[in-house]
């Protein structure tokens, strides 16, 4: 069985006044169905850029991308926005909920683009809200909740059209202590009991530890792929992958 998704010898280069700047260095990286992990680095590592081809939201300038042993170079656009709609759900810092819509609006959304109806998406959007504690919130608007809760909208959100990854992009950034480890929390409970594959992209080392592998980029190559060690954390005895 392949990986869910493997980038192989991936580089990225992009043009600017000074000339070309290349952000990801021949990056080599699979993840496995199921797996829950993440990808960890400072501002300007390459994190991001990485964190966009795995989303298909851009694409390497040389090298593959495959997502599901498709590679994704040979999707048309039309097959990259189902890829991008059906198969991964996004997870953003500042949740990016519509202000105007209800919470259940707001989950319902990618179904409505992808064309579910109006009574099955609005009953599988109540029950995904149940599934991240939120059961009582459905006609609430981002306004009317707190920042843990958005984050949990979110989450129930990127699942409405049951996507095979969850991309996370520092999801507990805007979020106090507390209620950034009760979200990591919901993350694991979906990946334990729900099978589902998360990875999250962060700074935070301690994000990091609460997953159950780490891949540390640094100036756009992966030098750690392991477990949440102080290795893998914070450098130490680093081991080149």
């Amino acid at each position: 069985m392949p990986p869910l998704l493997a980038l192989d010898a991936v580089v990225k280069d992009y043009a600017s006044e000074a000339g070309t700047f290349r952000a990801l260095h021949g990056v080599s990286v699979e993840v496995q169905k199921g797996e829950f992990m993440a990808i960890m680095g400072p501002s300007g590592s390459g994190k991001s850029t990485l964190m966009n081809i795995i989303g298909c939201l851009d694409t390497p300038t040389t090298g593959t991308y495959r997502f599901e042993g498709t590679d994704t170079a040979t999707l048309s656009e039309g097959a990259l926005a189902k890829l991008r709609n059906a198969g991964i759900g996004f997870i953003f810092q500042q949740f990016n909920l519509l202000p105007r819509l209800s919470a259940l609006a707001n989950v319902a959304l990618p179904m409505v683009y992808s064309g579910v109806a109006s009574g099955e998406r609005n009953a599988r959007a109540q029950a995904l809200l149940a599934s991240v504690g939120l059961a009582d919130k459905p006609r609430s608007r981002p306004s009317q909740l707190s920042g843990g809760q958005q984050q949990r909208v979110a989450v129930a959100r990127s699942l409405a059209n049951n996507p095979q990854l969850l991309l996370a992009d520092e999801p507990t950034g805007a979020l106090d202590t507390r209620t950034g480890v009760e979200v990591l929390g919901l993350f694991r409970a979906l990946n334990e009991q729900k099978g589902v594959t998360v990875v999250i992209v962060t700074h935070d080392p301690e994000v990091a530890r609460a997953t159950n592998r780490v891949v540390r980029i640094q100036d756009g190559l992966v030098f750690y792929d392991g477990p949440p060690t102080e290795a893998a954390l914070y450098g130490h005895a680093e081991a080149t992958a």
